[in-house]
């Protein structure tokens, strides 16, 4: 009978092997948690700020994901209606037959994507009040705080508008 001798790792070598392998376990777990924990944080912020966002105190426009990208509707505006008493209309847009849909529920915020955990790149704004479209760009600042910057061909010669999160409420306004 042929013994096999498998040769048994000193005293030293075991625990230099031991603390090598409860080194490698750590590291593994620690590399578990930080995909846990990054990722739900991550994917919480990357997702569209949803809630009410109020604007220059003149309107609140609601967020949603929209395709997985960030878009907005009006939800409230101060003055819903014009000086005849009607609820306020697009005015001022380019297309003829567009002027005449209502400013609440219009969907003036689209295609914003998501660049990272708190941010959103090549986003569209259209502006009621001048009938235009621009570019926007907007961070997530704080939980209750987007801060946007609007402009047209470089965000150098823009305006930049922070939005605070409101409740939605029972005042007048709300559509």
């Amino acid at each position: 009978m042929v013994r096999s001798v498998i040769p048994r790792p000193s005293d030293h070598s075991r625990s230099r092997m031991q603390r090598i392998w409860d080194a490698s376990r750590l590291a593994g777990w620690l590399t578990a948690a930080l995909l846990v924990f990054g990722v739900s944080r991550t994917t919480a912020w990357a997702d569209a700020p949803q809630g009410q966002w109020l604007i220059d105190g003149r309107v609140v426009v609601q967020t949603f994901d929209c395709g997985a990208k960030m878009c907005g509707r009006i939800l409230w505006l101060k003055v819903p209606r014009d000086a005849q008493g009607e609820l306020d209309q697009d005015k001022k847009n380019p297309d003829m037959a567009l002027r005449g849909r209502r400013l609440c529920g219009l969907t003036i915020l689209w295609n914003l994507q998501s660049e990272g955990s708190d941010r959103w790149k090549d986003g569209w704004f259209y502006n009621p009040d001048d009938g235009k479209t621009y570019r926007v760009t907007a961070q997530l600042k704080s939980n209750d705080e987007i801060v946007a910057r609007i402009y047209v061909g470089v965000p150098l010669f823009g305006k930049t508008k922070v939005l605070f999160r409101v409740p939605h409420g029972a005042s007048a306004g709300w559509c």
